[in-house]
């Protein structure tokens, strides 16, 4: 049989390329993009690091330039043009999986009104821990909370009113499961507010396909028809409303039904959404652009319904954009069937083009729902745009630029991209600069640079300027930016602050340093500390002894010699220690499986508070995806164990490990955390961290419809964190229409220790798959990088693809798969 040629270059030759998933289809290209020079644009850092953005939500751009950003613990800070950085205000909120502060957006008027509006879910009376899965009415009744659209008005040294809240509207929502809240906020130019809301639904127990879970005992949260798809049902929709001055709302003509229609809420434009996490309305044309996330399948299922994709939406109107029954644009192969959990049958597909009946006991509105309407932009398991590239699935929406002749304003972007929508994905980390033809189809895509890691909001200034926030890798790198135009024109200077520490017992003696600090035309600067108690340095790298007990923000600013400027602050404690936390076990990459009960052990000192009180230690299980995480459940104490459910939505060919994250906040407010990741016993190799020489190849029969190919000898894959300790064999599924060969499992690098290889025959095809098996020894304890080696004749190329592999420990645990 003749080798396979290789379809495209080769996935980077490189040693660390991250791919965290693929579209397995393409659709045909747009045409031929024209160059965005990132020499014309600068990324000037405003804020960073979880002192001054904790857990980044969402941003809102006031007037002069100022944001105020939202943290999902329910944080509000201001951070001003230049770059300081203040607390504004806290809600107390209800923070279980991904409920807490959400959206934030400025009036119309905030100019004279100073109103600001939040979305966010109050704490109420909810009880602790995980809602009960099956139970009767009177045992989810509980679990019935709402969020809250509410106006605050922001003071003149900007700070919020806590007294001045006006609850606009409530929605109602379950809580105590997973997952999907939305809760981005906007506004158009006749004033009317737009709200996003998710489905509130438990994805993960439909095996990637609709959670249209119609048991009578099943808890709620694991239907969707009774949120997205009901019209009398504020959930997993587009809602606008005119909000007044007295805080309450009108509802504006043109929405999806007319007050008083029977079973149906007035405030609905749009429905059928699973979790538009971030919108925004072009004011110039009233179009909502919005990212909706979609459903995890590897594959689609002819009896269930499609493979995982998800889509960038363009509502120029009211409609029904199709979810729990119709995704993308609304084919056969696209829309999902009836279904009687938990194993079948299955019956017809939904009527997509004429309405889809939502037959659900759970339903309180009408039976029969608008034609879904088609998605803009869909990319995942039926098709991508080519430059959309591959990775994890994460539309986060973004917004038109409209370019403003008049504007007085060095740093606004140019008229060649006047009407450009520029979305962003979080998880593959880019900004598409997205031409939108006359008819509303999507042109030219274009790369826009940036810089940061992932983007979970982003919007255009009133000086033209685009204003991002980056949530971070988990490595205290979240930040805000403002991305500016230049047109060749002088940059910015770049200021980059750190201390030795940032917290301690008087007297504290900080050494400062700029590290990091530059200019981009490499020009000598002028440093300015700012010490937060009174006292200042020209020093590059001062120290600072603080004497008087407190919470200080000191703030770097860096000068060039034509007087531009750039900032960077930190926050320091005087006066108390933050906690040290240490999750001892599990151990980081320590393996496991769904359905598994992990014990965790924490240890935690403080020496201001002395004995730890480990009822306010917190243990937290998140459920890992591509890049990023579900908060689950969780647990308080300093031991325990907590039981991982089932993976469920996310089927095999997904991305997924196990995160414990254990915090202490001690008695004077310092939090520190401590996190580990593990790893699942059974993994898709197409997930690895690192590769070299490798291609991944597409294989309907693959579990993931992909597969690790195109290898010679010497090529290798990579994954990590693992601790490998007690782990006892390896099993591969592979296939070999080539040369067959080796495979050798190494520990920490490819030419780490070998614990053990395996022989590889000829399978007879690419698409003929077989289990191969070695039992494995020698492994270092601790954490490290498993690496899996391709080896066989040289030169010969083609030699076996790898699909997935299982490691077994000791003793086994094999629950829950």
């Amino acid at each position: 049989m003749p080798s396979r040629p290789r379809t495209g270059l080769r996935l980077l030759s490189a040693l660390t390329l991250v791919l965290t998933g693929v579209s397995v289809a393409s659709v045909p290209a747009s045409p031929a993009a024209r160059d965005i020079p990132p020499a014309d644009y600068q990324q000037v850092q405003l804020a960073t690091g979880g002192a001054e953005l904790g857990e980044p939500m969402s941003l809102t751009v006031l007037p002069d330039r100022s944001v105020l950003h939202t943290a999902r613990d329910g944080t509000i800070r201001f951070t001003d043009a230049a770059g300081n950085t203040t607390t504004a205000g806290k809600l107390d909120v209800y923070t279980h999986d991904e409920e807490g502060l959400q959206g934030i957006a400025a009036a119309p008027d905030f100019a004279t009104s100073r109103h600001v509006y939040v979305y966010y879910s109050p704490k109420l009376n909810t009880p602790g821990g995980d809602a009960p899965v099956t139970g009767s009415a009177a045992d989810f009744e509980a679990w019935k909370g709402h969020l809250n659209l509410s106006r605050f008005t922001l003071k003149s040294d900007n700070t919020l009113d806590m007294t001045s809240e006006k609850v606009v509207l409530e929605v109602a929502n379950d809580r105590g499961q997973c997952c999907h809240v939305g809760g981005d906020i906007d506004f158009d130019a006749a004033g009317n507010l737009f709200l996003t809301t998710g489905d509130d639904t438990n994805p993960f127990d439909s095996s990637g396909y609709a959670p249209i879970d119609e048991r009578a005992d099943r808890n709620p949260q694991f239907d969707a028809q009774r949120s997205s798809g009901n019209t009398n049902d504020l959930r997993g929709k587009l809602l606008r409303i005119k909000p007044t001055a007295d805080g309450g709302y009108t509802i504006p003509s043109g929405n999806l039904f007319a007050p008083g229609t029977a079973n149906t809420r007035p405030e609905i434009y749009a429905m059928g959404f699973r979790n538009p996490f971030r919108m925004n309305v072009d004011k110039a044309t009233g179009i909502v652009y919005l990212g909706d996330y979609g459903p995890d399948a590897g594959g689609g299922d002819a009896n269930r319904g499609p493979g995982g994709q998800v889509e960038f939406d363009r509502v120029t109107g009211p409609g029904n954009y199709g979810w729990p029954y119709c995704t993308g644009t609304n084919t056969a192969n696209e829309t999902y069937n009836e279904f009687t959990f938990p194993s079948g049958p299955s019956g017809a597909k939904y009527d997509c083009a004429g309405g889809p009946a939502n037959n659900s006991f759970r339903n309180t509105g009408q039976a029969k729902l608008p034609a879904a309407k088609a998605s803009w932009i869909k990319y995942g398991w039926e098709g991508s745009p080519p430059e959309f590239g591959s990775g994890s699935e994460s539309p986060m929406g973004g917004e038109v630029y409209r370019y403003d002749p008049a504007l007085n304003s060095d740093v606004k972007f140019p008229q060649s991209l006047d009407g450009r929508f520029f979305a962003t994905e979080y998880g593959r980390k880019w900004i598409k600069a997205i031409e939108v033809r006359s008819d509303g189809s999507p042109g030219v895509i274009e790369d826009f640079p940036w810089s940061g890691t992932q983007i979970i909001d982003s919007d255009f200034g009133p000086d033209g300027a685009l204003y991002v926030l980056d949530y971070g890798t988990g490595s205290n790198n979240q930040a805000l930016y403002r991305i500016e135009h230049l047109a060749g024109s002088n940059r910015s200077p770049i200021a980059k602050a750190a201390a030795d520490k940032t917290s301690g017992a008087l007297p504290l003696n900080v050494a400062f340093s700029s590290a990091g600090s530059s200019d981009p035309e490499g020009r000598p600067l002028t440093y300015h500390w700012d010490f937060g108690d009174g006292s200042t340095s020209a020093e590059a790298n001062p120290s600072h002894t603080y004497t008087t007990q407190g919470t200080y923000r000191p703030t770097l600013t860096v000068k060039d010699p034509e007087g531009l400027t750039g900032s960077s602050s930190l926050v320091i404690t005087a006066g108390n220690t933050a906690p040290a936390v240490t999750l001892n076990k599990p151990l980081d990459g320590q393996l496991f499986s769904f359905g598994d009960t992990v014990p965790f052990e924490v240890t935690v000192s403080d020496p201001e508070d002395g004995a730890v009180d480990c009822a306010k230690v917190k243990v937290t299980y998140l459920l890992g995806h591509d890049s990023h995480e579900h908060a689950i459940t969780s647990k308080n104490g300093c031991s325990g164990t907590i039981t991982v459910p089932p993976d469920g939505e996310h089927d095999s060919a997904a991305n997924l490990y196990g995160v414990f994250d254990a915090e202490y906040t001690d008695n004077a407010g310092l939090t520190t955390h401590s996190k580990r990741v593990l790893q699942p016993r059974h993994r898709q190799a197409e997930h690895f961290s690192a590769q070299s020489g490798i291609q991944l190849a597409a294989h309907g029969p693959a579990e993931g419809a992909n597969t690790v190919g195109f290898t010679d000898n010497g090529d290798w894959i990579s994954f990590n964190p693992y601790a490998l300790g007690n782990v006892t064999s390896f099993t591969a599924r592979i296939s070999s229409g080539g040369a067959g060969g080796s495979l050798e499992i190494r520990a920490g690098s490819p030419t780490g220790t070998l614990l053990g290889s395996v022989n590889v025959p000829v399978t007879g095809g690419w698409e003929n798959f077989q289990n191969v098996s070695t039992n494995l020894s020698g492994a270092p304890s601790g954490t490290t990088d498993l690496v899996l080696v391709f080896k066989g004749p040289t030169g010969q190329g083609n030699l076996f693809d790898v699909d997935a592999f299982t490691l077994a420990t000791n003793p086994a645990k094999k629950k829950g798969r």
